[in-house]
């Protein structure tokens, strides 16, 4: 589909099927519109401003100097390595994730200042797509039809102008094209994967979702620098063209996302702001070898903080029923051996073990390495008889870390939940899985009330200790826990 609209200045035509948008893309005739070059000496013509900055990226230009920018990017590019892209990305603190993006991307490249780059970037990044408020990882913000697209040049900013001043030097390198392009580079993955994480966290499908079915990047706009035809439809030189990347990501075959664009002009970044996403949204290993998410229901702070404690309130009202164990260790479904003990031990054990990792993050500081048996040992003290003192005692012990649970989860700002700081599973995703966890623990014992009378006898577990460690199914159960994750390594995989 197309249409011509006539907006001040020129004639705007849209195209919006997937076959007439990425053949607009491939067409050389039809270029990304440029930047005017102010002449040395003029307004904004001396290197350190945003319309210079402008005038010496790959972004607006096309032909031999965009093959020759182009190259230059993609040089600091192939400097930057993935997982530490995405170990980098796990462990920011900035609640705004256009600093967090930027940071990394400035730390990874060897800048000198991350911090302030960040802070420069977002600064700058407001005026270097004057001629419109939104924004794409290719091709930066959107013309809307409505405003008149002919502003090819940056409007005045003396704060942003400063800010270019500042990223020039900044960016370590004396050749001015070279550091333009680095600063261009920033500035291009600033909003845009910010953008993309923020379209990810709304998506049922994440990540995946928004690239398939809602891609961040809304448009692209080319012009016409001589005559040219468009799926049939004639485009005259001096044409402003609007391509619907929205509308022709629904005709896309699968697995091809627009919201990076299309060959020849393909964005270079795309892997790398995928990286950083996938680090900011799922933690700092690579989703493929984490297995599956805990499941996070759309709770508010208030119902999220109630989790830990009605799962105790569950684990707690089963293990009535535990002190009529007859002291037959018990087999769950996934071939796990438990006991009372044993549940008891794991819920506490496990909440303690990611309550920690909670507080180590909030203050940026690494967290404690995991040595934990978990389930993959079954120790004689699991196999002991449980009592109604036992179970006095768990209930303290179980009611008071569910209290610090739940008031640890209030008292946490919003943002955090979803945007933690450090590295592994957002803390909404941690306050989920250690609830999930317990009744997991609780369930491989289950409902004993119906159990032989009387607690299991002492002497047969006390004389028995060679039953405990030479059974295989007993002492060492499958090394994997039924958790699926390790609070205290990098991101948590399988136990």
């Amino acid at each position: 589909m197309s249409e011509t609209t006539v907006v001040p200045g020129a004639a705007t035509t849209t195209f919006s099927r997937y076959d007439d948008v990425t053949a607009a893309l491939a067409d050389p005739a039809l270029v990304p519109l440029p930047a005017a070059a102010p002449a040395p000496g003029a307004p904004g013509g001396d290197p350190g401003t945003v319309a210079w900055l402008r005038a010496a990226v790959a972004r607006f230009s096309s032909g031999e100097p965009h093959a020759r920018r182009r190259a230059l990017v993609l040089a600091d590019l192939e400097r930057l390595d993935p997982d530490r892209l995405r170990v980098a990305a796990a462990g920011g603190f900035e609640s705004d994730i256009r600093l967090r993006v930027v940071r990394v991307l400035a730390a990874e490249l060897g800048l000198a200042d991350p911090e302030a780059v960040a802070r420069d970037v977002a600064t700058v990044s407001r005026a270097y797509f004057t001629d419109a408020p939104a924004c794409s990882a290719v091709d930066g913000p959107v013309a809307d039809p409505a405003v008149d697209p002919a502003m090819d040049g940056a409007s005045a900013d003396p704060v942003a102008d400063a800010a270019v001043a500042r990223l020039l030097p900044a960016m370590g390198d004396r050749d001015e094209e070279t550091a333009a392009n680095r600063i261009g580079l920033l500035v291009q993955a600033c909003d845009a994967t910010a953008a993309l994480v923020e379209g990810a966290r709304r998506h049922e499908d994440g990540l995946a979702g928004v690239l398939r079915t809602d891609p961040p990047v809304r448009t692209m706009r080319r012009i016409a620098v001589r005559a040219t035809e468009v799926g049939g439809v004639a485009v005259p030189a001096g044409t402003r063209v609007l391509l619907d990347i929205a509308a022709a990501q629904a005709g896309a075959p699968a697995g091809v996302a627009l919201t990076f664009g299309a060959p020849p002009r393909s964005c270079p970044g795309r892997s790398q702001a995928l990286v950083i996403a996938e680090g900011i949204l799922y933690g700092a290993s690579d989703p493929a070898d984490t297995g599956t998410p805990p499941s996070t229901p759309d709770l508010d702070k208030a119902e999220l903080a109630a989790l830990v404690p009605e799962m105790v309130t569950y684990v707690l009202a089963l293990a009535v029923g535990w002190t009529a164990w007859d002291g037959r260790p018990i087999v769950n479904t996934d071939g796990r051996t438990y006991a009372p003990h044993k549940a008891v031990r794991r819920i506490t054990d496990h909440l303690v073990d990611h309550l920690a990792e909670v507080e180590a993050r909030l203050v940026g500081e690494p967290t404690e390495p995991d040595h934990w048996h978990a389930s993959s040992a079954t120790t004689p003290a699991d196999l002991a008889p449980f009592t109604t003192v036992d179970l006095d005692e768990a209930r303290s012990r179980l009611t008071r870390l569910a209290g610090i649970w739940s008031r640890r989860v209030a008292a946490l700002p919003d943002e955090r939940l979803d945007d933690s700081p450090g590295t592994g599973w957002s803390f909404r995703q941690i306050v989920c899985h250690v609830s999930e966890a317990g009744y997991y623990y609780a369930d491989s014992v289950g409902s004993l009330a119906g159990a032989r009378g009387g607690a299991a006898d002492p002497a047969w577990v006390t004389d028995s200790p060679t039953w405990v460690t030479d059974s295989p199914a007993c002492a060492t159960d499958s090394p994997a826990d039924p958790s699926g994750h390790r609070a205290n390594e990098p991101m948590e995989t399988t136990r």
